[in-house]
């Protein structure tokens, strides 16, 4: 349900119960959000203002947000004019979409002072507006000219004008014959589909996806004919959610997908009180989780198209390599032409010409015919087949040590690549970020990319040093501690510096996965079945996490080592015993 002129309604009507608090803080964030702080009955309460062109809203809020070192100028304009005063009002007019809070207070000299901050909930063109009891602008979160997008001016010292709309006002509706009228349809020519888009066109406030809501609660999809009693139905449900004067008898519901995934809430009748501020703390909720699984799906594309356009780089250079190793493979056949011209030169006639045939005495005296270039004379023609083989020789040499090393960068961006799939939070993408930035490979890409601020990180009391942003997956198995790494930077902090030669590491065989490692008490072996627990909590956590039969090794940790020079992750061990296991989550 979009956040409509039904929606303010309900939550300013809630908002009621703070009227009187006293504001005693003031943030903005980012240039789309605003939180003011108050103090009231001895609670702390904080009211968010978002102004985002899809998301914008205002509720209550108990999530927090990192602000600017330096306040912006509009924030400290607030602060200037606000911190202080206390809540007198808070207002919405006829289902419109714009909040009026007026405040109240007391100014250096003694006197009354009223000021009133208007918040304008409207798409992309969503403001905050602060005027004084003339309504005159002091100041707008955006400054727009009536030359540019709308007929009214928000600049400073400018009247403020509120908002018109040519739509009616449902609340001014008295009765259904009312609303038929002002409906003005011919209900033996309308669908269903029709009736909605004119409810939505004919009155303020009121969203499409508010009254497509309504037609499923009130099982009217199918309908083909409509006659007065459904016309009646639908205005009765209007009046229960939009007449409703006591909130306390809302709610909201969530709407899932077949997935059971949350994709939409909608405004219900209740036939229970609710708890105060439900309504608000439900949006602050839902709005916080859609906000943050938004920037993680942005910031995870953001560095998925950044790495998969390196693998890409990497896979056309393994491809131009493996051409040149093919011509590579035709090198002892030009030695062969240089060594039988040269043992044949008394028997040729010197002329220039575009072939010869010759003995092959290394089959048989077999015949075999030899392409010249009649530029030259053949013995000329000897020495540019020694020459094309000693330059093929080397190449082979060079080009087999670049396609090692580039078959190694392209195992390590590979397991980059799956540790991205494995990320559910912005922390894993930034410390994935972080790793890659130190990378010669992505060096190019990186610096082109402006890094997201790193998030708050909580330190893992497992951390052994206070510097290392290291908060593995941990797991119990019967006393047990079973750690697994996020990524390949942790991998190597918990393969080779947290774990004790003497744990256990498991990883899956020749497939890219995370490190794990079992931590043993006091050295005491665990029972075979611990092992086969731990093998497949390993072989879940890897990229053969849906297979059936999964080879995972397992070895001491003094048996496990990093060659000099190698990519973070990448080690290599011994003595190991390797399970097949069918992949699990949790024991």
């Amino acid at each position: 349900m979009a956040f409509d002129g039904i929606v303010t309604k309900a939550i300013t009507s809630e908002l009621q119960a703070v009227t009187g608090a006293r504001i005693d803080k003031i943030y903005e964030p980012n240039k789309n959000d605003i939180v003011l702080g108050f103090y009231l009955d001895g609670m702390n309460y904080a009211l968010h203002i978002c102004t985002h062109s899809q998301n914008y809203r205002v509720h209550l809020t108990t999530h927090s947000k990192p602000n600017p070192q330096n306040a912006p100028n509009f924030c400290m304009l607030l602060r200037k004019h606000l911190i202080g005063l206390r809540i007198k009002h808070i207002l919405s007019t006829n289902l419109e979409r714009v909040i009026t809070i007026e405040f109240e207070g007391f100014d250096e000299l003694d006197d009354i002072v009223t000021k009133k901050l208007i918040i304008e909930l409207m798409g992309r063109h969503c403001n905050v507006v602060l005027v004084d009891e003339h309504h005159i602008i002091i100041d707008s979160l955006r400054h727009i000219s009536s030359d540019n997008v709308l007929t009214r001016d928000m600049i400073p010292h400018s009247k403020y004008v509120y908002p018109s709309t040519e739509k009616l006002n449902f609340l001014d509706v008295t009765d259904f014959d009312d609303f038929k009228h002002k409906l003005e349809l011919d209900l033996e020519n309308v669908s269903i589909s029709q009736l909605s888009m004119q409810i939505c066109s004919r009155f303020n406030g009121i969203s499409h996806r508010f009254v497509s809501h309504m037609i499923t609660m009130l099982h009217l999809e199918d309908v083909r004919k409509i006659d007065t009693a459904i016309l009646k139905d639908i205005y009765e449900y209007m009046c229960e959610i939009i007449l409703c004067s006591d909130t306390q008898y809302l709610k909201f519901d969530t709407i899932s997908d077949a997935k059971g995934n949350i994709k939409d809430y909608v405004l219900l009748k209740d036939s229970k009180r609710t708890e105060p501020f439900s309504l608000n703390f439900f949006l602050d909720d839902y709005y916080y989780q859609k906000e943050n699984s938004e920037e993680l799906k942005a910031y995870k594309n953001s560095i998925s198209k950044l790495i998969l356009d390196v693998l890409k780089k990497y896979n056309h250079r393994l491809a131009n390599i493996n051409e040149k190793l093919k011509e590579c493979d035709h090198m002892d056949i030009y030695k062969l032409y240089g060594e039988l011209i040269t043992a044949n030169l008394y028997k040729i006639p010197p002329h220039n010409t575009d072939a010869i045939t010759l003995e092959n005495y290394y089959a048989d005296n077999a015949l075999i015919s030899i392409p010249l270039d009649k530029r030259y004379s053949p013995s000329h023609n000897a020495k540019l087949f020694f020459k094309k083989y000693a330059k093929l020789k080397n190449a082979l040499k060079i080009v087999g040590e670049q396609k090692e090393e580039t078959l190694n960068d392209l195992t390590y961006i590979e397991s980059v690549v799956y540790e991205l799939e494995t990320c559910d939070s912005i922390e894993d993408i930034t410390n994935i970020f972080e790793e890659i930035s130190e990378s010669s490979i992505f060096k190019d890409k990186t610096d082109q990319y402006t890094q997201k601020k790193n998030p708050k990180v909580k330190k893992s009391k497992l951390t052994k040093n206070k510097y290392v942003k290291f908060n593995p997956i941990k797991y119990t198995i019967e006393n047990y501690t079973f750690l697994v790494g996020r990524n390949n930077m942790e991998n190597d902090y918990l393969t080779l510096k947290y774990a004790k030669k003497t744990d256990l590491w498991f990883h899956t065989k020749d497939i890219h996965g995370s490190h794990c490692i079992l931590l043993l008490q006091n050295h005491l072996f665990p029972d075979e079945s611990v092992l086969q627990k731990c093998a497949q909590i390993a072989a879940y956590h890897s990229k053969a996490k849906n297979s059936s039969n999964v080879p995972v090794d397992v070895c001491e940790v003094k048996f496990v080592k990093k060659p000099n020079g190698s990519k973070p992750g990448m080690v290599i061990y011994k003595n190991n015993k390797t399970f097949y296991v069918c992949p699990k989550m949790s024991i």
